[in-house]
């Protein structure tokens, strides 16, 4: 009895990984996590310009928007598994920013600029690189795309193994 319970366990559990409902779940979390981030930068817009920088010739105003428009588009196309390998790099880029900033900034204290402590971006880039790596999954707007444009046996045998 243990035994059949075991091996069925691990049998099970080894051949049916779920990778695909895995990468779902992963990729709805972040999506809405960095949508909360966005969101909660949003509402304390007044409060972080002042202390942001602009760069690439924009004012801090123009700055922020331009992350904050890149935040909220990125997030929708990681949820909806659209590009998704493209929408994360560039929240990839901004987290490895947001932990050199933190790790830069005397005593760890950005609470002026973010809203979270250290290591809390570092969750963010672990996450982006599996995503980056292992992509969206078949739930997702990227394998529909795929799917409808699959024309040979060839690009088929490779969209099952997805």
């Amino acid at each position: 009895m243990f035994a059949k319970f075991f091996k069925n366990l691990f049998l099970y559990s080894a051949g049916h990984t779920y990778s695909n409902l895995s990468r779902l779940f992963l990729r709805l979390f972040t999506g809405i996590m960095f949508l909360q981030l966005c969101i909660r930068q949003m509402l304390n817009f007044d409060a972080i310009v002042p202390t942001f920088d602009g760069f690439m010739g924009l004012s801090p105003v123009g700055s922020m928007s331009l992350l904050l428009a890149l935040e909220l588009l990125s997030a929708t196309f990681i949820i909806l598994g659209l590009l998704t390998r493209v929408a994360v790099l560039f929240p990839l880029g901004l987290m490895l920013v947001a932990e050199d900033v933190i790790l830069s900034s005397p005593g760890g204290d950005v609470s002026h600029l973010f809203n979270f402590q250290p290591g809390y971006p570092v969750m963010f880039i672990g996450i982006f690189i599996f995503m980056l790596l292992a992509g969206p999954g078949k739930i997702s707007l990227d394998y529909i795309i795929a799917a409808h444009f699959t024309e040979s046996d060839e690009d088929e045998e490779v969209l099952e193994k997805a």
